[in-house]
């Protein structure tokens, strides 16, 4: 038989209502009420319905979702998939908030995130650059008993309850292998793009990159790292530059889902024909690339899945209870143009 809140009542010789306000974490209880209560519900087993007790309430979550005011073709991908999935699930009791922050203003960003209080949101999701600035603003969102994790890239552990996202090392490192394999050769120079090396996403892949290169492929020349900060006219001007500059490319690795400003700026370097290229995220952009035989391979990651995942694990949170981490974690896909679907 399942143990009910009557139970417990019973065992801790309290009322229906002392019981309830225990639950819910409501004041008026003494101590000694409390422990009495706590202990009946340990030696009784009783397990709490999280979902029935949040419909009795009328409990709705409400989630803010921070990504980078950035229209790339990745950031819209995921902005479709918050739409898509707040639209299925009203049952749910989700309400999904989606801030667009700037790429290149922490200050800005921390702002934000201090506006939101415990009695307007219960979690945020953010996706920002590693900064002082956005690490000590997540920082007091905990304080204030705010779920937080981060979202595709990671934030310092002490700034975050969990990361959402692929293994950005490992993916660093299974680019590294393709562009090995596929490059055939020791003598060769590889040209390395980023929006910006702040990005903690950007910074492991170039690690997990260097490592194998290193490991694997000692004879292959990995050039600094392009940054882009998200500006179509600092792409063609990098591009153009690097091509003048290093002479015998022959691999091209985009650590961020590519624009089509950068995608079109390789293009007109005439980067495309004469390298392996990797990329990441499949994109509309990418696809197109992909299919056109520009770009060689693209190791991406399920938009849906991260954002489920992102939705559960702030759920879980709010609600104290544990979340399996094997469901939660984010595989690693990588996409040619003979399974691409």
């Amino acid at each position: 038989m399942i143990p009910t809140v009557y139970d417990i009542a019973k065992v801790a010789g309290v009322s229906l209502a002392t019981v309830d306000r225990v639950l819910n974490n409501r004041p008026g209880v003494r101590k000694v009420t409390y422990d009495k209560v706590q202990q009946a519900i340990k030696e009784i087993g009783y397990v709490r319905d999280i979902s029935a007790a949040n419909l009795a309430r009328r409990k709705v979550y409400r989630f803010a979702f921070l990504l980078p005011e950035s229209q790339g073709p990745f950031v819209a991908s995921i902005r479709d998939s918050l739409d898509t999935v707040e639209a299925a699930k009203i049952t749910d009791r989700t309400r999904i908030l989606v801030h667009s922050i700037p790429i290149n203003d922490p200050h800005a960003t921390a702002r934000i995130l201090d506006r939101f209080a415990p009695e307007d949101i219960d979690g945020v999701a953010v996706m920002a650059q590693e900064t002082p600035q956005v690490r000590d603003a997540m920082v007091r969102l905990r304080d204030r008993n705010i779920a937080v994790v981060a979202f595709v890239s990671g934030q310092p552990p002490v700034a975050q309850d969990h990361f959402v996202g692929i293994d950005n090392v490992a993916a660093g490192r299974t680019a590294a292998m393709l562009m090995g394999r596929f490059l055939c050769c020791d003598d060769a120079r590889v040209l390395t793009i980023s929006h910006s090396m702040q990005a903690r996403d950007s910074l492991e892949r170039r690690l997990g990159f260097d490592a194998v290169m290193r490991e694997q492929f000692p004879g292959v020349e990995v050039l600094p790292t392009l940054e882009t900060h998200g500006d179509p006219v600092r792409v063609g001007k990098v591009i153009a530059q690097a091509r003048r500059v290093y002479l015998n490319i022959s691999g091209v690795y985009m650590f961020v889902s590519a624009s089509s400003a950068l995608l079109e700026s390789l293009r007109k370097a005439g980067l495309f024909s004469s390298t392996v290229t990797i990329a990441h995220e499949l994109t509309l952009h990418t696809k197109q690339s992909l299919l056109k035989g520009e770009i060689d391979a693209v190791i991406t990651q399920n938009v849906g899945h991260l954002v489920r995942s992102a939705l559960r694990v702030l759920r879980s949170k709010c609600d104290g209870l544990n979340f399996d981490p094997s469901q939660e974690k984010i595989r690693i896909e990588i996409v040619t143009r003979e399974n691409i679907h």
